[in-house]
């Protein structure tokens, strides 16, 4: 459950950090993380989305943590969310998802920085000190893949297919990979089962899969080979 805590020193020498992340595990070891420093203090967690809107408002934390995959939405949808009522605070995502896929839409979104969970832990740290100062945080191979693109207007050929999924649509494929069926996929992401079935045949189509069948399995071996990362 979300939970603010009390600060053991004056609130005003530090800066407020919000977790958004479903796993314990993940958000008290951050939590251990981020209180050593002496400039930042975490003031309070959430587990998903609905959460991490509420505390938000009680809190006000100067910089919000937040994962890509939460138990009740996509964190991309939260990031639009808070843009919108919270355009003020900044986003940082930390996940276990390839940045290279996921790093440039979730600033699109509205996030100011990604780094992924495997990075060395003072990486973490300069990252939220990046999104803190207005700076905008991606590793530095991510940095130079972006300023490529920018400046040629073409994606790398390393590039996964998956790339030319929207985010509801690569969403959508996450969770068919993972083993959802139709109508959980649906009511996970609060969509009807028509939506969902719409958002498989434009994957089908963009990746150019004949059946059902063989987008399962290339979903399975993309979630599988991620995990793997």
């Amino acid at each position: 459950m979300a939970a603010k805590m009390t600060p053991k020193v004056d609130q005003r020498s530090k800066h407020g950090v919000l977790i958004v992340d479903d796993h314990p595990v993940v958000r008290q070891g951050l939590a251990l993380l981020i209180n050593q420093e002496k400039d930042l203090e975490v003031r309070g967690y959430a587990e998903d989305a609905f959460q991490a809107m509420q505390v938000i408002k009680d809190i006000q934390p100067d910089v919000v943590i937040v994962d890509i995959s939460l138990k009740d939405t996509s964190g991309m949808d939260l990031i639009k969310d808070m843009k919108i009522q919270y355009p003020n605070v900044p986003i940082l995502i930390l996940s276990m998802h390839d940045e290279s896929l996921y790093a440039e839409r979730a600033l699109r979104a509205g996030a100011k920085g990604y780094i992924m969970k495997h990075e060395a832990t003072e990486r973490v740290i300069t990252a939220i000190r990046r999104v803190l100062a207005g700076e905008i945080y991606v590793s530095d191979s991510m940095a130079a893949k972006m300023v490529t693109k920018l400046a040629t207007g073409i994606t790398p050929q390393s590039a996964s297919p998956v790339e030319c999924l929207s985010d509801r649509e690569l969403e959508v494929f996450r969770l068919i990979g993972e083993g959802h069926k139709t109508r959980d996929v649906a009511e996970k992401l609060h969509l009807s089962v028509k939506t969902i079935e719409t958002y498989r045949a434009h994957i089908k189509e963009k990746l150019g899969f004949k059946d059902g069948n063989e987008l399962f399995r290339f979903a399975v071996e993309w979630v599988n080979s991620e995990m793997k990362r």
